[in-house]
């Protein structure tokens, strides 16, 4: 992924890497805060200066060409080695841990897990200031690119960059059971052994296409042998719990979800195999893990993650 840092690397690869990585100009611009016009005169400006063709005509969008990949490659290269320098050169200096770390997360984490972790790390080091923005997980590496994050919690899903990008650091922070979601009438409730496939035939409750939860509710279903006919979508716990409440149709909850109180829904443990799970990691820039402030939310991270779970089991 390319520096941020405008002294040391060309922030128009900045613009090249988004390129890349949406397929797109204009969601590229959407992605750097330009306009589709600034991002095509950046790129020909750079491909001018450099003299080598980036991106080629294909139908209605673009696609990257071998110099670009080229060019991509070392820069992404030159960004871990910047980073690990950060980490090398906070070495030499003295005092405390200061500055500013800056969390971004999905729903779920952004509640459960992250603010947690940052007081871990309030607590070691109080003049260091704290940020949390909650997110999509693909959205959020996007705000790990531009440096506007340092840590991201996000949900693996295929919307984010495979563990093989080597422009990330990623690492698993834990697996978390999806649960049942039902109504007070429902005829699984009080059933000891429950699987997906029990409910095959019930209206979904979803949310909206391109998040997340609604990649892993299909994936969730299709592993289960069925594909859900979702009847409604919600993006909020509270509209989701609703419905279920009055009968308009099931759902997946993950086991962190705090519901509210003020629908009359039963949760019910999957039993019977698939048992659906997500899996939440938390991801760096590469070569930033090791910079201390960095490195003290990752491990508050995994503090707080092995301290809830082990109340959650312990429950």
């Amino acid at each position: 992924m390319i520096l941020y840092c405008s002294y040391m690397i060309d922030r128009r690869l900045q613009v090249l890497q988004a390129i890349a990585r949406h397929g797109t100009v204009t969601a590229a611009a959407e992605v750097c805060r330009l306009t589709p016009s600034a991002v095509s005169h950046q790129i020909q400006a750079l491909s001018r200066e450099l003299g080598v063709g980036l991106l080629e005509p294909v139908g209605r969008g673009v696609r990257l060409t071998p110099a670009a990949r080229t060019l991509l490659d070392h820069g992404q290269a030159l960004t871990a080695r910047w980073e690990q320098a950060r980490a090398d050169l906070a070495a030499h200096r003295a005092g405390s841990v200061g500055g500013t770390l800056r969390f971004c997360g999905f729903s779920t984490a952004a509640a459960a897990v992250v603010p947690q972790a940052m007081e871990r790390v309030r607590l070691q080091y109080p003049s260091l200031r704290l940020h949390l923005r909650e997110t999509e997980p693909a959205r959020s590496f996007d705000l790990l690119a531009a440096n506007e994050a340092d840590i991201a919690v996000v949900v693996v899903t295929t919307s984010i960059p495979p563990v093989s990008d080597e422009a990330f650091s990623q690492r698993a922070l834990y697996d978390e059971p999806l649960d049942l979601l039902v109504g007070p009438e429902h005829p699984l409730v009080g059933h000891d052994e429950v699987g997906l496939a029990d409910v095959a035939g019930d209206p979904w409750i979803g949310s909206n296409p391109g998040r997340a939860y609604h990649q892993l509710v299909l994936l969730a279903c299709n592993a289960a042998g069925f594909s859900p006919d979702v009847a409604h979508y919600a993006d909020e716990w509270d509209t989701g719990a609703a419905l279920v409440a009055r009968g308009f149709g099931v759902a997946l909850v993950p086991r962190l979800a705090d519901l509210p109180a003020r629908h009359d829904t039963r949760r019910i443990p999957i039993s019977v195999a698939p048992v659906p799970i997500r899996r939440v990691i938390a991801a760096v820039r590469a070569g930033s893990a090791e910079q201390p402030t960095i490195a003290a939310g990752l491990e508050a991270l995994r503090q707080s993650t092995e301290a809830l779970f082990l109340t959650l089991d312990g429950s």
